[in-house]
């Protein structure tokens, strides 16, 4: 059984490919109005003409947002807050794998910015809206590496010695930790938040690894209209409509590595979070 979400708002970040275009495409189909923040205008022509042919009355909004920049998150916020008076579901898709270690407008290290301090930042604008939305849904794409994963609290942003995946790893642990303190806050008030990971899906994600790797990888991927279906089932199913706080796989529940249940460890992350993002509560 899934949801009609006929006159539901919903953002979804990396719609432009993979995983995010397919959840798109699923979403507009059961009747939601999809507002895409996007960086690429050409990408996202290109993905309205992919949805409207599937779709030919389609409601779609599409929003100029660059998840490398704190400032283009804050312009999109402002910029859907004037639109829309509510939101219904938030799914923070969007993920990237640097390779080398590169920084962004803000000086902060990639993977760290787009894949965890973008969703932070990005929710916590949204959060009111979401709030007086309820009932209501936000939904992070984590992944497996998490379990490889380590919050480096004295070196964050691998200044020291940079290794492309544990930075990945990292922010991926992050997207969980994230998730967790998140639901504690929305206790109580009509909104959850789960976390999922989506499965080894052959996306542009990989754009940047060597080519040997990328043909011993591609024996055991899936395909992006795969590895949306978790993302999917926590957007449409009745049966997570009270689920808070839980990382999801192949459509289950699923225990996350041990760091990625400390309590200390999310508080931190949220705090230092704040401060690289500039909000306090």
């Amino acid at each position: 059984m899934i949801m009609d979400l006929t006159n539901k708002i919903c953002i979804i970040t990396g719609s432009t490919s993979g995983i995010g275009m397919v959840t798109a495409k699923t979403l507009a189909q059961l009747g939601a109005t999809l507002v895409l923040p996007i960086r690429d205008a050409l990408k996202g022509d290109t993905l309205r003409d992919e949805i409207i042919k599937q779709t030919p009355d389609a409601k779609l909004d599409f929003m100029h947002c660059d998840l490398a920049s704190l400032s283009s998150i804050r312009e999109f916020v402002h910029q859907f807050k004037s639109k829309y008076q509510k939101l219904h579901l938030l799914i923070n898709n969007a993920g990237i794998w640097e390779t080398k270690r590169n920084i962004t407008p803000d000086g902060i290290e990639k993977n760290f910015a787009v894949n965890h301090l973008a969703p932070f930042l990005l929710t916590n604008l949204l959060l009111d809206t979401i709030k007086e939305s309820s009932p209501a849904r936000i939904i992070n794409v984590a992944s497996e590496a998490h379990r490889q994963g380590k919050i480096k609290f004295q070196d964050i942003e691998f200044n020291n010695k940079f290794s492309s995946f544990q930075a990945y790893a990292q922010s991926k642990l992050a997207n969980i930790l994230f998730t967790k303190k998140l639901s504690q806050e929305l206790s109580g008030s009509g909104v959850t938040v789960n976390c999922l990971h989506p499965g080894v899906v052959s996306t542009n994600l990989f754009d940047k690894m060597p080519g040997i790797l990328m043909k011993a990888m591609n024996l055991f991927m899936i395909t992006p209209e795969k590895g949306a279906q978790t993302t999917i089932y926590l957007a449409t199913s009745p049966d997570v409509e009270k689920t808070n706080g839980l990382y999801f796989s192949k459509s289950k529940p699923k225990k996350p590595a041990s760091q990625a249940l400390q309590q200390a460890s999310a508080d931190k992350l949220w705090e230092i979070s704040e401060a690289y993002v500039g909000i306090q509560e």
